[in-house]
């Protein structure tokens, strides 16, 4: 095979892939497993779609080099915006401090969790992976006397979650799909807001068949509307999946986002036995009329999964 040839095959070996990732990403359609897990790593694949058309461009293959091009240019506008920060609404309102973790089966660190509520100061906590066991021990190292109200749906393996808060809750019908609860409550904010919680936690996509369970426990969740909202936990999605797209559609910001620190990965956390590259699937969705003050990723011991913490304030 001539030399030319070569050059022509590398290259177009090289760019195909990432174009077929950019027409199914901005296609509006999402296929089944493997897909789902593997457009997490979009923002991987921009950087590689990017060495595809430097490559193109050294092999000298013009028409390989142009559709690397607008591969780029097709992905970039999705995933840039990530890393700057965005403007907020007008709104006066009072503060609402916002923690989620992920327990990892309750194994997460009891007193470290503590720590982290007693330096941050949450309004609410929402809590997945959260078994009876973790509850009976965060129950014993006090975490009643900081957040005094809770809406605790505790089970045995992944499915528990939990919502607990400051201020007097309400709770709310809670998501079931799949063996993994999603608690919801409603909070009373002393400033006179009233404001739903919803501990986020469908299942994960991690293997095939697992699709149906894991969209329809992100379709249940609310859609932005008329009440004040506020989606909290392990989303098992990133800002590239349909269902999170949607649900930024309907009037929610990702905290991250509006932050600029949208590419900081929450999972896999350092230190975990699972080895692949981290992706920001833990999040913080407020209702657009909400200013997001701060966001931050946090470590916590015993879990794979970062906690992320949010500071909003409502309209």
């Amino acid at each position: 095979m001539a030399i030319q040839d070569v050059r022509t095959w590398v290259s177009w070996i090289v760019v195909v892939p990432f174009a077929g990732w950019a027409a199914v990403r901005l296609s509006g359609f999402e296929p089944d497993w493997p897909w789902v897990p593997v457009v997490a790593y979009t923002p991987y694949a921009v950087c590689a779609a990017v060495v595809s058309l430097a490559l193109a461009c050294l092999l000298r293959r013009w028409a390989a080099g142009t559709v690397a091009l607008v591969t780029v240019l097709a992905l970039v506008p999705a995933v840039l915006p990530r890393a700057l920060a965005d403007g907020n609404p007008d709104a006066g309102g009072p503060v609402l401090r916002v923690l989620a973790a992920n327990l990892l089966v309750g194994r997460a660190d009891t007193a470290e969790l503590m720590a982290l509520i007693s330096r941050l100061r949450p309004d609410v906590l929402t809590l997945q992976e959260f078994t009876p066991d973790a509850m009976r021990r965060l129950d014993r190292a006090g975490v009643r006397a900081r957040l005094p109200y809770a809406v605790t749906r505790p089970r045995e393996g992944v499915g528990g979650s939990a919502v607990y808060a400051r201020h007097p809750l309400t709770a709310g019908q809670a998501i079931n799909y799949g063996g993994f609860g999603q608690a919801r409550a409603w909070l009373r904010h002393p400033g006179g807001a009233r404001v739903e919680i919803v501990s986020v936690h469908p299942c994960a996509p991690k293997r095939i068949g697992r699709q149906p369970c894991w969209q329809s426990g992100l379709e249940a969740l609310p859609p932005a509307g008329k009440e004040l909202r506020v989606l909290a936990g392990d989303f098992n999605a990133t800002l590239d999946h349909l269902p999170v797209r949607a649900l930024l559609a309907s009037g929610y910001r990702d905290a991250a986002d509006v932050m600029g620190r949208g590419f900081v990965a929450t999972w896999p956390q350092e230190g975990s036995r699972v080895d692949l590259p981290g992706v920001a699937i833990d999040h913080v969705l407020a209702d657009s009329r909400m200013a997001v003050r701060e966001f931050r990723v946090l470590p916590l011991r015993g879990t794979d999964h970062r906690p992320v913490f949010a500071e909003l304030r409502l309209p």
